[in-house]
């Protein structure tokens, strides 16, 4: 048969290539890990010593046998300190990235399904709120609410901290609003929570998910910088900021074991938080581009 010709017919089927598994390397194994180490030392009901007792005969010891992580200018056990503050701390971060979470659908949901008079004045409110630092309106609410406890340090952070989540909100509303399954809602009398619950939450939650985390991640840090500056909790009240709150006087005794430790744990805290945000980011714009 002459080269020239080739015999006409259906090609035949390739087989489609297999998908490449891709989920494991994109997830921080070891920022979970870090974080649930933390969460379990912190909330393991068992400490070694008494972390408020003030061992003043064993004043600013060095990590040794009797004392792991050595003592603070108090005579205190720094590793159950650690471990003890950590619940503090945590509680604080958990708590006011649900305050701000919850307030932050509340708004952004109001403004809008909100007539357009109201949508643009929540939003001019919402960037006033923005345009204020942070750390100054948590400072202007604390001193408002009077002395800082553990629950009203949560309620300030949670409160200065929802706008973000507002305007991301607000705009995944103005898209669904219009959407067949929330206008059948309106139509069979759905009121506003319930269009909220059943069927604007579940949109909203992946587009929110990643500013939660964030959230977490700032609540633990404005609580550390507050006390780390003598303006959040008092030095009774254990929490690795209130343990950082005495970082110059051990820096001028040169008891860097009261800085690095505190310091260690809470970076460690951090970046875990940061990087499991981060993976959730990337997970989530991979889901959206599939889509």
């Amino acid at each position: 048969m002459d080269e020239r010709f080739v015999l006409v017919g259906p090609r035949p089927e390739e087989a489609p290539p297999e998908p490449s598994i891709r989920i494991l390397p994109e997830i921080p194994v070891i920022s979970w890990i870090v974080l649930a180490v933390l969460l379990l030392g912190c909330l393991c009901p068992v400490l070694p010593k008494d972390p408020a007792y003030m061992d003043l005969a064993h004043t600013s010891l060095p990590p040794g046998k009797a004392f792991w992580f050595g003592t603070d200018a108090m005579g205190r056990d720094i590793f159950s300190m650690i471990w003890y503050g950590g619940r503090i701390s945590l509680f604080i971060g958990f708590a006011a990235a649900g305050i701000s979470a919850l307030t932050g659908i509340l708004f952004g949901a109001v403004s809008g399904l909100a007539p357009r008079w109201l949508d643009t004045l929540l939003m001019r409110l919402t960037e006033i709120l923005l345009s204020i630092p942070g750390l100054l309106l948590v400072l202007l609410l604390q001193g408002m609410l009077g002395k800082p406890n553990v629950i009203r340090l949560s309620i300030v952070i949670g409160a200065t901290s929802w706008t973000g989540i507002a305007k991301v909100v607000r705009t995944e509303v103005l898209r669904l609003r219009e959407s067949g399954f929330a206008a059948a809602a309106r139509c069979m009398g759905g009121g506003f929570f319930h269009i909220l619950r059943w069927h604007l939450a579940p949109n909203l939650l992946p587009s929110i998910l990643f500013m939660v985390v964030m959230n977490l991640r700032s609540a633990i840090l404005t609580e550390s910088t507050l006390s780390f500056l003598g303006l959040g909790l008092p030095l009774e009240v254990i929490s690795w900021g209130s343990m950082l709150s005495l970082a110059e006087k051990a820096l001028l005794s040169g008891a860097w074991w009261m800085i690095l430790i505190p310091g260690g744990f809470l970076t460690a805290a951090l970046l875990s938080v940061t990087s499991i945000g981060n993976g959730l980011r990337r997970w989530l714009n991979r889901e959206q581009s599939n889509l």
